[in-house]
């Protein structure tokens, strides 16, 4: 009997561990994929980034887990208003997150770049950019764009480049240079994750945005730089 339920044991544990690599060949896989997709989309020297009408900000946290600034919030804002004085673009889409009335992504991120003298009419605030998938739905569907420039961190590029290819969107990627804080490398671990959902959103289950709302097409203002 004893026998019999270590073999069991050996079995389910043998079964497990062929369902783990199963599980992360797929991940490995999808991962790879995505990234050698989009690497030609994405340019490392801000001065080189790709010029286009819209730069897409996507919103995250202004405090930082583990308290302070968050630097990746901070360096989002940073190239943004230094692509629109390089003329790399010429207006802002700031999307994310305004669940409450104390929690508003586009509000802080359209504060903050007034204070560094963006004029109001350089910016568009996108109150429902709930995921990156939100946001990219939502600039095409509701602002009208169809040729874009994504300004995020370089892990999250791949994921944000081929969303936007899937929805029929141009877009390039300008990866910004953030200082390496604690706690990033979950944020990467989590990036290789959300690749493969993201493959299941577009192909599987095909994802709606949670809201889009009456269109509201962007009109660029003469540049004022």
């Amino acid at each position: 009997m004893r026998l019999v339920a270590v073999s069991i044991l050996k079995n389910c544990a043998l079964g497990l561990t062929a369902v783990m690599l199963l599980i992360g060949s797929i991940v490995l896989a999808a991962n790879v994929w995505i990234v050698a997709r989009t690497q030609d989309r994405i340019e490392h020297d801000l001065p080189l980034c790709a010029a286009e009408p819209v730069g897409v900000v996507f919103g995250t946290s202004y405090w930082a887990r583990g308290g302070g600034r968050n630097p990746h919030y901070s360096a989002r804002l940073d190239a943004a208003s230094r692509l629109l004085r390089l003329k790399r673009v010429q207006h802002l889409l700031l999307s994310g997150d305004n669940r409450t009335r104390f929690y508003n992504e586009p509000v802080t991120m359209w504060r903050d770049l007034r204070d560094v003298n963006v004029p109001n009419k350089d910016m568009t605030l996108d109150y429902a950019g709930f995921s990156t998938f939100d946001t990219l739905v939502r600039a095409k569907e509701v602002f009208g764009l169809t040729r874009i420039l994504l300004i995020t961190q370089e892990w999250h590029l791949p994921r944000a480049l081929f969303i936007a290819e899937a929805l029929g969107l141009e877009a390039q990627g300008c990866a910004i240079p953030t200082e390496s804080v604690e706690g990033t490398w979950r944020l990467k671990a989590r990036e290789w994750l959300a690749r493969v959902g993201m493959l299941g959103d577009l192909y599987l289950w095909k994802r709606e945005p949670y809201f889009l709302g009456p269109s509201e097409p962007i009109r660029i203002a003469p540049s004022s730089y």
